[in-house]
C-alpha cells in the first residue's frame, strides 16, 4: 500500500531511490583524451578554489533572494548575500597552527631568494612556493601541484609563498604561524622604516652571516654572473648617493610605477643595505633580467659593456619610468641634473648660436699619450691635473668639433647638481682596433672647490648659501688592456670616512692614497652640505 504522502506527490520510494543513484553516478567518459587536462591540473591551486567557492556562494545568495518573492525588501536580500559570502569563505578557510613538527627541517643555509621566481618544473611564475628544506621553487599547493608532489616524493614539508610570505605545511595543507620564521620573511622581502633609513649613514655595526663571516650592510659583494662587472661597479657607485638610496629603500615612494626595472632596482637596493641577510653577498640576477628586457638585450649577461654607457642608459630609463608626467622631474634629475651653456661658432659664419642644455654627466678629454719611448725603452705614463681638464667648461676654452659640421664650441656650467659625475674619455676606436689612454688624472678626494676649477660658475642669490665644495664618494677604474681588462670601484663609507675597494665579491678596506693613484674612468662627487 502506498502512503498518503507518496500518493500526493505521485512518486514512489523506489522511483526516488533510482533518481538519487543516477544523480550520484559520475558522468560518462569522453570518447577522446583531452591532452590539456594534465596541464590544467598542474596549475590548480587552493587560492583559485577559494575564489571559485566565493563566486558560487554569491550566486546562491542571489538565487535565494529571488526565491523569497519579496522584491521590496532589498536590505534583507543584501544581508542574506553577506551571510552566504561569509559562509563560503569559512568553508574554504585554511587551518592556522603554531605547532608544526617539521620546523626543525628548515635549512636556512640553502635558501637563496636572489634568483627569478619561477617553478623549477613548469617554469611558471604563478603561485610559486619555495621549499624551505632544499631551497627549490615549485608551483601551487593543491593535490595535483608540483609542490604537493615534491612534499610526498622528497619528504619536504615546509613551504613559503614568495608573494604573500605565508608558510604552509604540505601535504597537510595548513598554515604555520610561528615567529621563528620571521627572519626568512625579512630576507625574502627586506623592509626599512623611515627612521632606519635616516640612521644608515651613522651605523658602524657589522653583521654576521650564517656561515660566520662578517659583512657591512651596504658594503656587500655582488656576484659576477658572466662578464657583468660593468653592472656591479655601477650599482655599487649609485648606492653611495644618499637621496637615491633612501628613495628606493622605501617601496611606497614608487608603488605607482609599473616598470619592472624600477622595482628590481629597489629590491636590489634593499638587499644590499639589509642587515639580516643569510649571506654576505647579493646576486643581481633578477635585476639583470629586467635590464636585458628593458634595453632589448643591448646590455646582457655574457657580453662586456662600458659602465659609462650603462650608467647613462640606466639613469635615463629610471627617470622616464619614475616621472608621473612628461614634464615632471624625478629623483634622478634631482640628484644628477645640471645645466650647460653651449656657444657654437661655425667656420665662415660670424653668427654665434647660444643654447642651454641639461646634463647628467660631464665628459673630460684626456691629452694624447706620447708616441715615443724614453731612454729606458719604456713608454712614459703622463699625468694631468683635474684642474686642467675642467677648463673645458669655463666658458672661454675652445673645443673643436668635426661632426656634424666643423665648429668651435665653448661650454660653461651654469648650474651644478648636488652630485657631479665625471667621465674620463680613455677609449677610442680607430680603423683597426680599440686603444686605451693610460694618462693618470690627479684629483682631490676631499674639499674640491669647483669655483676654483670653473671660475664662471654663477654665484648664489642674496640670502642663499650654496656650497661649491665637493667630496669624492665613488671612483670607477679600469685595469688591463682595452679588450681584456676589468673594472673595479673605490667607494667611501660615510659613517667612518673609510675607503673600500670592491670588485665583484671582493671587498677590502684601502687607503685614500690608493684611490688617487688609480686610472680613474668615472667619478661621482657629492656636494657638501650648505
Amino acid at each position: 500500500m502506498k502512503s498518503e504522502r507518496e500518493v500526493k506527490n505521485g512518486v514512489t520510494e523506489e522511483e526516488r531511490e533510482v533518481k538519487r543513484k543516477r544523480s550520484d553516478s559520475p558522468p560518462p567518459p569522453l570518447g577522446f583524451n583531452n591532452p590539456l587536462l594534465p596541464l590544467a591540473n598542474a596549475y590548480d591551486d587552493d587560492d583559485e578554489d577559494e575564489e571559485n567557492e566565493q563566486k558560487k556562494s554569491q550566486t546562491r545568495g542571489v538565487v535565494k533572494g529571488e526565491g523569497n518573492g519579496n522584491k521590496d525588501n532589498d536590505e534583507d536580500d543584501d544581508d542574506d548575500d553577506d551571510a552566504f559570502k561569509g559562509r563560503g569563505k569559512r568553508s574554504r578557510q585554511v587551518e592556522v597552527r603554531r605547532d608544526c613538527p617539521y620546523l626543525d627541517t628548515v635549512n636556512r643555509q640553502v635558501l637563496d631568494f636572489d634568483f627569478e621566481r619561477f617553478c623549477s618544473v613548469s617554469l611558471s611564475n604563478l603561485n610559486v612556493y619555495a621549499c624551505l628544506v632544499c631551497g627549490k621553487y615549485f608551483q601551487g599547493r593543491s593535490q595535483k601541484s608540483h609542490a604537493y608532489t615534491h612534499s610526498l616524493e622528497a619528504d619536504h614539508h615546509v613551504y613559503i609563498n614568495l608573494l604573500t610570505e605565508k608558510v604552509y605545511c604540505l601535504p597537510d595543507s595548513y598554515e604555520i604561524n610561528d615567529p621563528s620564521l620571521d627572519d626568512i620573511r625579512h630576507v625574502l622581502n627586506p623592509r626599512f622604516s623611515r627612521a632606519q633609513v635616516e640612521e644608515l649613514d651613522k651605523n658602524r655595526q657589522w653583521s654576521r652571516a650564517l656561515d660566520g663571516s662578517d659583512y657591512l650592510p651596504g658594503m656587500v659583494g655582488l656576484n659576477n654572473i658572466q662578464k657583468t662587472e660593468f653592472v656591479n661597479v655601477t650599482i655599487q657607485s649609485l648606492m653611495r648617493v644618499t637621496p637615491l638610496r633612501n628613495f628606493f629603500l622605501i617601496p611606497e615612494n614608487y608603488q605607482h610605477c609599473k616598470s619592472p626595472l624600477v622595482h628590481r632596482f629597489g629590491e636590489l637596493t634593499r638587499k644590499i643595505w639589509h642587515a639580516r641577510n643569510f649571506k654576505g653577498q647579493v646576486s643581481p640576477h633578477e635585476f639583470l633580467q629586467a635590464v636585458m628586457k628593458a634595453s632589448k638585450k643591448r646590455f646582457r649577461i655574457g657580453q662586456q659593456s662600458d659602465p659609462v654607457e650603462f650608467m647613462s642608459w640606466l639613469l635615463n630609463t629610471l627617470h622616464m619610468d619614475l616621472r608621473p608626467s612628461k614634464d615632471a622631474s624625478s629623483i634622478i634629475h634631482q640628484c644628477f641634473q645640471g645645466e650647460l651653456e653651449v656657444v657654437k661658432e661655425y667656420q665662415g659664419n660670424e653668427n654665434k648660436e647660444t643654447s642651454r642644455m641639461p646634463f647628467l654627466m660631464l665628459g673630460l678629454d684626456l691629452p694624447p699619450p706620447p708616441l715615443f719611448k724614453d731612454v729606458m725603452e719604456k713608454n712614459i705614463i703622463p699625468q694631468v691635473a683635474l684642474f686642467d681638464l675642467l677648463k673645458k667648461f669655463d666658458g672661454e676654452t675652445v673645443t673643436e668639433v668635426v661632426r656634424p659640421k666643423l665648429a668651435r664650441m665653448r661650454y660653461r656650467v651654469t648650474r651644478s647638481p648636488p652630485y657631479l659625475m665625471f667621465h674620463m674619455v680613455r677609449f677610442k676606436k680607430n680603423n683597426f682596433f680599440k686603444e686605451k689612454n693610460p694618462t693618470l688624472v690627479n684629483f682631490p678626494v676631499k674639499d674640491m672647490e669647483l669655483r676654483d676649477y670653473i671660475p664662471s660658475l654663477p654665484t648664489a642669490p642674496e640670502g642663499e648659501k650654496v656650497c661649491s665644495k665637493y667630496n669624492l664618494i665613488a671612483n670607477i677604474v679600469h685595469d688591463g688592456k682595452p679588450e681584456d681588462g676589468y673594472f673595479r670601484v673605490f667607494v667611501q663609507r660615510k659613517s667612518q670616512e673609510l675607503w673600500y675597494e670592491m670588485q665583484d665579491l671582493h671587498v677590502a678596506e684601502t687607503l685614500s692614497q690608493m684611490v688617487e693613484l688609480s686610472e680613474a674612468y668615472m667619478q661621482i662627487y657629492e656636494q657638501q652640505e650648505k
